[in-house]
């Protein structure tokens, strides 16, 4: 059955053409709303809470503050909405899921950037 399951994903999932990130770094994904006929572009920027899965079902978090209200969206890798993605910062940190970076605020709540 599993061979069944991965043949399928690899066959007529479609694959995103999306760069490496990882948890800590700061991004924007550019995706397409519809609404009725019409279509819109849309950004969300914030920080990677986690990466989630693996193949054609893997999600990230990501998490932006707006105003002092905490938003979190999760996305899949291959969601056909998803535009494209960019890289803003690379974030220094030492963990693969930040959730304590929930609980942070004022000047801990920075993430340092990885100098490449």
């Amino acid at each position: 059955m599993e061979n069944l399951v991965s043949f399928v994903q690899k066959e007529f999932v479609t694959k995103n053409d999306i760069p490496e990130f990882a948890a800590g770094d700061t991004i924007t994904i550019y995706y397409e709303i519809r609404e009725g006929k019409k279509t819109r572009t849309q950004f969300f920027k914030g920080v990677v809470i986690q990466r989630r899965g693996s193949g054609s079902s893997e999600t990230f978090t990501i998490r932006k503050m707006s105003g002092t209200v905490g938003v979190e969206r999760i996305f899949p890798i291959n969601l056909p909405a998803i535009q494209k993605i960019e890289i803003n910062k690379k974030g220094k940190v030492r963990r693969a899921r930040i959730f304590y970076f929930r609980n942070l605020t004022g000047k801990k709540a920075q993430i340092k950037e990885k100098r490449v």
